[in-house]
């Protein structure tokens, strides 16, 4: 017999569908990505079959600890060379994809006021192709990377949390958006080593008084991920305060030579 959490799911799933079937009629809607035209789109992905693919590959093999992409055979492996050294704060890292090529156009994108739709499309996307991976979890809630009040202001969005609030609908798990918050504003990651990104963002985060993490997992949520370092400190100050386990969940992860 189907639980009443089960049945309201589904009623609302079929409640969707019927909106976006009847508004589809009206405005034939487009591939949030490439602009392609999306007669049939009904399952609220919004992305074309050609983009769900390149942008979200089903499958990515990659070490456990930090999502960077490895041989299949190494998957099982407790960490890789990567995260070794300093080692993460976070207990594991699940990935959508690489950052490169179209995924990294996408990301960068994202970060514009007027692509919430896009960073909304990936988010579905991230659920949907990581969704089993991310509920063996058994996270409790959902928390986006912040960003400090003046950067907000000047750019008007924030992937993180459109990311985030996504996750927290498709899993059914609260988004505590002010939890977590920046103390100051960091110069960017970008053209820094490694050891000075982790020197850049200690100290930068805080989480707010009277928030309620005591035994709590998290599902931390950020657009890319590249060394580590900021998922990694934010994932201490959440575990200082009282979580019990952190888990990064990023749209794409960096490394190489053309990582930022």
């Amino acid at each position: 017999m189907a639980s009443v959490s089960q049945l309201v799911r589904h009623i609302g799933n079929r409640v969707r569908r019927f909106r976006t079937a009847g508004s589809n009629l009206l405005f034939p809607p487009r591939c949030a990505a490439c602009g392609a035209d999306l007669p049939q789109c009904v399952d609220d992905l919004h992305l074309c079959p050609d983009c769900q693919l390149t942008l979200g590959p089903p499958l990515w093999p990659c070490c456990p600890r930090c999502g960077a992409a490895v041989t299949a055979a190494a998957e099982t492996s407790p960490g890789c060379d990567l995260c070794r050294r300093p080692p993460l704060k976070v207990d594991t890292v699940v990935v959508l994809g690489g950052y490169r090529a179209e995924l990294r156009d996408v990301v960068l994108r994202m970060k514009r006021p007027s692509q919430e739709t896009l960073s909304a499309a990936m988010g579905r996307l991230l659920a949907t192709r990581r969704g089993e991976q991310l509920s063996a979890l058994k996270p409790d809630l959902v928390v986006p990377i912040p960003m400090f009040w003046a950067r907000r202001l000047n750019r008007a969005t924030n992937s993180p949390e459109i990311v985030a609030a996504v996750l927290g609908r498709s899993l059914w798990l609260p988004v505590h958006r002010r939890v977590l918050s920046r103390r100051r504003n960091t110069p960017p990651q970008a053209g820094l080593s490694p050891r000075e990104r982790f020197r850049n963002v200690r100290g930068a985060f805080r989480v707010r008084k009277g928030s309620s993490l005591q035994g709590a997992r998290v599902l931390l949520v950020d657009d890319i991920l590249t060394t580590g370092a900021t998922c990694s400190e934010a994932a201490g100050m959440l575990k200082r305060a009282g979580a019990a386990l952190v888990a990064a969940a990023v749209i794409a992860r960096a490394q190489g030579p053309n990582s930022t």
